[in-house]
């Protein structure tokens, strides 16, 4: 379940009807309401937070967001979107890691999902990040 309060235009997220669960991008937010609008495999619906699960957050999740991949000598991976940065100290852990873009550095201890990756992304430069396949 993902709190809608924490669902923007353009996150990733899996959205669950009638036992079947699609990955799909956020289109609108309805929190008085408090549903999402997704698009899921062409279909628009609106769901509630029990029909919303995040999706963890891995190198295929990455290149999705168009992020490219730097491995460096000492174990550690570094993925790269124009000049954003995202370091995991230990190659394919993605349960600690460093994020930074300009000035703005974030230390995050605990794994995190796609969406909050997006979210991140835009308090930190003002932009969308959206995948790179469509949705």
């Amino acid at each position: 379940m993902i709190k809608i309060s924490d669902l923007k235009f353009g996150d990733i997220v899996v959205a669950e009807y009638e036992g079947q669960k699609r990955e799909g991008m956020v289109k609108d937010v309805d929190r008085p309401e408090g549903k999402a609008l997704v698009e899921a495999a062409g279909n628009e619906f609106w769901y509630e937070p029990h029909e919303l699960y995040p999706i963890a957050l891995t190198d295929e999740q990455m290149r999705k967001l168009g992020f490219t991949k730097h491995e460096n000598g000492d174990g550690s991976t570094k993925y790269m979107k124009d000049s954003f940065r995202v370091l995991l100290p230990q190659k394919d852990n993605f349960s600690n890691l460093e994020i930074w873009w300009r000035e703005d550095h974030r230390y995050l201890n605990q794994p995190i999902s796609m969406h909050e990756l997006q979210n991140h992304y835009y308090q930190m430069t003002k932009v969308e990040l959206m995948p790179v396949a469509v949705y």
